[in-house]
């Protein structure tokens, strides 16, 4: 990184006289450092009133970090309606705002999507950036990157949340880079750190046998994303309102590169697991494929998401979208059921916040019964038929 005279040089000249490459000479009173500088930081030692510093210092030293302020949330809407994990960070964000002493501020990009903010203030919001374009109307990387960036430019945030889905983790580190920012990718707990009044991000590293904390000292915003049912929605306050900034957007339909030609719903309800509010999972206790026709079954009967363990999944007995785990979606429904899944560390990992864990499996001494809330030790090819025939007669009834 190169070396720097800044503006508080009285021209003493000590620093040329201490180059050991010859590399300085004044000229107007002012050091001035030539092409034979080598950066090997000698002057910096020598200057007595510290006028010469490493460039990186420099741009450190220019950034104004009292002059960002307010937590912000960018709000993911998908169909209309705003993502769970967008009201889950909301929430969390109005306590960070709280601690920060600062205002939580959600943002909306897209076509049409003011009808939204009332959801945004219902979660906690004090106020909405809203930039409505129809280049933005589905998301795409260019458009949405821009944006995002020129309002941090403009408004200048201390932290922004965006949630760790397919679109957040694209958008998130493209923002981070443009702006001179760090990024902390998918975090699973926030906090603010006593010492520095930072916020601190914990994500899982080293497979999940650490957790780390992560501070971000030197540049703002300080930037995050964050898994999806790691927190709790917040109970939604209708009467709450707020102010909405509506930015006019400077995206054009040729600066997005790419054009949306049709949309596949691969998935159905039964994988949409960050959504469901029961899920019922799987894993290699099923002894084959073909017996999670039976945990398809249960979930089609309580209007459920089918789940994996990553053992289910690495065997080739379900896709990858469906995986609950350290390393496939975090969930946090109201009832999840664990059928022939032993509780590894990762898998609890993954859905340790739901509200009720019902657990099925032979072996009484697995680890899934230590969070479970109801356990049923037996072989789980021959629970699931009679609990799906039982909740069958329930809603007959």
């Amino acid at each position: 990184m190169a070396v720097k005279v800044t503006s508080k040089c009285v021209g003493c000249s000590v620093c040329a006289s201490g180059c050991p490459f010859g590399a300085i000479e004044m000229k107007d009173g002012k050091a001035v450092i030539g092409d034979a500088c080598t950066q090997c930081g000698a002057c910096i030692d020598t200057c007595p009133i510290e006028a010469i510093i490493r460039e990186d210092e420099a741009k450190e030293a220019a950034m104004d970090k009292t002059a960002y302020k307010n937590v912000w949330v960018f709000v993911e809407v998908a169909e209309g309606k705003p993502k769970n994990v967008s009201l889950e960070l909301l929430g969390e964000g109005r306590k960070l705002a709280d601690t920060m002493g600062q205002k939580l501020a959600g943002v909306l990009v897209g076509d049409n999507v003011e009808g939204i903010a009332k959801e945004v203030f219902a979660a906690g919001a004090d106020l909405t950036y809203l930039v409505e374009a129809s280049a933005l109307a589905n998301y795409n990387t260019d458009g949405y990157a821009a944006t995002l960036v020129d309002l941090i430019k403009t408004f200048k945030p201390s932290v922004l949340l965006l949630g760790a889905t397919n679109n957040g983790r694209d958008l998130g580190p493209r923002v981070a880079c443009r702006v001179g920012t760090g990024l902390t990718a998918d975090c699973t707990g926030l906090g603010i750190d006593e010492a520095t009044g930072l916020v601190a991000w914990t994500r899982p590293a080293f497979g999940g046998n650490i957790m780390a904390t992560i501070l971000c000292p030197e540049h703002r915003p300080q930037m995050g994303t964050v898994r999806s049912s790691v927190f709790k929605r917040p109970q939604p306050d209708y009467s709450k309102i707020g102010d909405i900034i509506q930015v006019k957007s400077k995206v054009k339909a040729e600066d997005v590169r790419t054009k949306l030609i049709d949309v596949i719903h691969v998935c159905t309800a039964s994988c949409n697991l960050e959504e469901a509010d029961i899920i019922v999972s799987g894993g290699r206790g099923l002894g084959k494929p073909e017996n999670f026709a039976l945990v398809e079954a249960l979930a089609e009967v309580l209007g459920g998401a089918v789940g994996a363990s990553r053992a289910a999944v690495d065997a080739g007995w379900k896709p990858a979208l469906h995986q609950v785990g350290q390393t496939g979606k975090t969930v946090g429904p109201k009832i999840y059921i664990a059928c022939g899944i032993s509780g590894a560390i990762q898998h609890l990992a993954g859905m340790s916040s739901s509200d009720i864990v019902i657990a099925i499996n032979k072996d009484p001494d697995a680890p899934i019964f230590k969070v479970a809330d109801y356990g049923i030790v037996g072989d789980v090819c021959e629970v699931l038929p009679i609990l799906t025939e039982e909740f069958k007669k329930i809603k007959a009834s």
